[in-house]
């Protein structure tokens, strides 16, 4: 399996912490504390590129 690397954000809110792919749109979830947020946009994104392997879409280019 070839890797990809991909930008994430994670923005501290008054919930906890908000985490997004912007390449990849609608990606994003949230997280009671960073590390959570950041277990849980690994996972997303995991997810979003099965979803499009499986739909036959291709995947964002990497940042160089």
């Amino acid at each position: 399996m070839e890797k990809l690397s991909l930008p994430v954000f994670i923005e501290k809110d008054a919930d906890g912490y908000f985490a997004y792919c912007p390449q990849l749109k609608g990606c994003y979830t949230q997280g009671d504390t960073y590390e959570e947020a950041l277990e849980n946009i690994r996972g997303a994104i995991g997810l979003h590129v099965e979803d499009r392997l499986a739909d036959g879409e291709p995947l964002p280019e990497e940042l160089d």
